[in-house]
């Protein structure tokens, strides 16, 4: 019975299975055993989530202004389990932007945006200016005081972007200031644009990973010789997928619980008239809000904007520095310094006034990661 089943797909789907167990046997390198080498597949189930949770959503969610609110309330507080899905949807999206800082930190710490994956870094900076958009313009649809004021002041960021700015801006308000057009044109951007550029991000971050393979941080680690390969690499199934789905499981039951322990408030609905009087945007944007307020607001915007070109460049501008300073691991210095000042940022912002807690997990996390990577650097030399 199973084999006439068994030929009887074979028969109207003529596919070659003994490809998909070429790519099953594909050795792993040893190293990819260690979680912080293997975090690019946590995003990647947390944007699954997200999609799974987003539609659920979006069943019951209008974006009007009039009654975007109205629509986010009856979810939270009359929907069966609505509370739980926004809780699942807002806490996968807040995971989901440390896991891919955490990750760009991992890449940028072992190099491995090095000849020949640097289209591989710009696939991630895109991904991650893909995620940061998605909370930027998930967190409007809200349309409560916060978001709605957030999202003044994001545009009005936007704006001051030379050459560039005013036409962003008004892509995104839909006109000259916020109107319902705003709502709109966020709600196609958050539930179509984005989820289609990530989905397009990601098989191709995936293809070239599988073109060039796993980077390997040490060279000649593990035995030498094709007959001791076996010390050095493990199986992609079933050692790598159990892993996998293990992790994901994990991620299942944190989000869940988060969900549960910290469910997601309404706040008040959008007053365009009334101005709160503290604004601040999502924690991931606390570097850029405290960074922002340190200069005046050109000054701040143009060199922002000198900083997110130069993380773009890095492969070609690390090259030159390695040729300049050969051996003399310059990045590593760049990267802890850059990474503890938006760590520092972040802790700033988001202690004024009042503890943000998810702020000073984030500070905990980066700084206990770089401690990590640093120590290991030490041991190595």
């Amino acid at each position: 019975m199973p084999e006439r089943i068994a030929s009887w797909i074979n028969e109207r789907i003529p596919f070659d299975w003994g490809l998909l167990g070429h790519a099953l046997d594909e050795p792993v390198p040893r190293h990819m055993h260690k979680w912080w080498f293997c975090l690019g597949g946590t995003p990647l189930y947390l944007f699954g989530i997200q999609l799974l949770s987003g539609i659920a959503l979006a069943f019951y969610y209008v974006p009007d202004p009039e009654k975007a609110f109205e629509s986010v309330r009856y979810i939270t507080q009359e929907a069966p389990f609505g509370w739980w899905v926004r809780g699942v949807h807002r806490w996968a999206g807040e995971l989901m932007v440390i896991s891919v800082i955490l990750h760009m930190i991992r890449v940028f710490f072992t190099c491995a945006y090095r000849r020949p994956r640097e289209l591989n870094w710009l696939i991630g900076m895109g991904l991650l200016v893909t995620v940061l958009t998605f909370g930027f313009s998930g967190y409007s649809l809200v349309y409560n005081q916060l978001s709605y004021w957030a999202t003044v002041v994001g545009t009005n960021i936007t704006a001051a972007i030379p050459i560039v700015g005013e036409f962003a801006a008004g892509f995104l308000r839909g006109g000259p200031v916020i109107t319902a057009n705003t709502l709109t044109r966020m709600y196609v951007l958050h539930t179509a644009l984005l989820p289609v550029g990530a989905i397009a991000l990601i098989a191709l971050h995936l293809f070239i990973i599988r073109l060039h393979g796993v980077s390997e941080p040490e060279e000649g680690s593990g035995a030498e010789g094709s007959g001791e390969d076996s010390g050095r690499f493990f199986p992609f199934y079933p050692d790598h997928v159990l892993t996998e789905v293990a992790i994901g499981a994990f991620l299942i039951f944190l989000i869940s619980q988060l969900a549960i322990i910290f469910p997601v408030g309404l706040g008040e609905p959008a007053n365009p008239g009334v101005t709160p009087e503290h604004i601040k945007p999502e924690w991931y944007f606390y570097p850029v809000f405290r960074y922002l307020k340190l200069f005046s607001f050109q000054t701040g915007i143009i060199s922002m904007l000198v900083i997110v070109l130069t993380m773009f460049a890095w492969p070609w501008i690390d090259a030159a520095i390695e040729r300049r300073f050969p051996g003399r691991d310059v990045s590593v210095y760049v990267g802890i310094g850059a990474a503890l000042t938006m760590s520092l940022l972040t802790l700033v912002e988001g202690l004024s006034g009042q503890v943000a807690f998810i702020s000073l997990f984030v500070g905990i996390a980066v700084a206990v990661t770089l401690t990590l990577f640093i120590l290991k650097g030490l041991l190595k030399h």
